[in-house]
């Protein structure tokens, strides 16, 4: 019976010991997150001030494309690290000292603060900027949304200003169906020479459908060289080379486009990757910042 007692007053007395506050100091938290998130308003605001000064309309002038973007992708590791260092420190030397703690015990909870302090500040700046931003994303959404179903139509896009203009009122419109491609195809000295608005339609429907497929087939090929002869009175070699050609214009356009599109997913993956790390390391920076700034404020208080 003794040492049974002897056991109730052992953890008795532990469950005194027991502090009833949280070991986490929230408005420390909140203090330095907010300190983080508004340095890294404040640094974009400088990098983008800076970086269209930088900039310039005149070819030749100004950093390049590639230069530009390794800039900017520095600049936003730069503002990560310095705010998450900032926020962090201060999330440390703010914290309620914690009395008859383990060492141990209070370097982890400063780096439990120090990262607590990362992500609201994360959170909130992203937010920030999702709402400052989020019609300029969305219009980007579709676009890209555009361009990755069209992609395979890049050459068709090539031929056509305005493909919304081949209804009723084609005969009126007939330059907005085809392109300049098409009108070098039909183009004749003869002044009754030509082709129907109908007929360019049909031009730029095969030959869409020709980039669509990788290649024009040979009947088809044949088949506008003999429409172009009989429209413009040119002989069949030279109608031939018309379409030959026209066919190379907008398989090269259409080649040019995938590799634009290629070159946007490859940038767009190696900047999440950047960003992902910068995240990371940012993450760590608060961690530590928060130890040091708890420890002095332990050293000072």
């Amino acid at each position: 019976m003794s040492t049974i007692a002897t056991d109730l007053r052992t953890v008795s007395s532990s469950n005194a010991l027991e502090s009833p506050v949280s070991a986490i100091s929230w408005p420390a938290i909140v203090a330095g997150a907010a300190i983080a998130a508004a340095t890294s308003l404040l640094l974009l605001a400088l990098g983008s001030g800076l970086g269209f000064a930088s900039l310039s309309p005149w070819q030749g002038e100004g950093p390049s494309a590639t230069t530009f973007t390794v800039m900017t992708a520095i600049w936003f590791i730069v503002v990560q690290w310095i705010s998450s260092a900032f926020g962090g420190y201060l999330t440390g030397r703010t914290r309620t000292k914690w009395v008859g703690v383990h060492s141990h015990e209070v370097t982890f909870r400063d780096t439990a603060h120090g990262l607590a302090t990362w992500a609201v500040a994360t959170l909130a700046t992203s937010a920030i900027v999702a709402l400052g931003t989020a019609a300029v994303i969305g219009g980007g959404a579709k676009v890209a949304a555009s361009a990755a179903a069209g992609v395979g139509q890049a050459g068709a896009a090539a031929l056509s200003n305005t493909g919304a203009n081949t209804g009723a009122n084609a005969g009126a419109k007939a330059g907005e169906i085809g392109g300049y491609e098409v009108d070098a195809l039909f183009r004749s000295t003869s002044a009754t020479a030509g082709a129907t608005p109908e007929t360019r339609s049909e031009v730029l429907q095969i030959l869409a459908k020709g980039v669509r497929d990788g290649d024009v087939p040979a009947d088809d090929r044949k088949y506008l060289a003999d429409l172009i002869a009989a429209k413009t009175g040119i002989p069949q070699p030279e109608a031939e080379q018309r379409v030959n050609s026209a066919i190379e214009q907008v398989k090269a356009a259409s080649v040019k486009a995938r590799e634009l599109a290629d070159a946007a997913r490859k940038t767009a993956a190696a900047a999440a990757i950047c960003t992902a790390l910068s995240m990371l390391i940012g993450a760590f920076i608060a961690m530590v910042a928060a130890a040091l700034g708890g420890r002095e404020r332990d050293l000072h208080v």
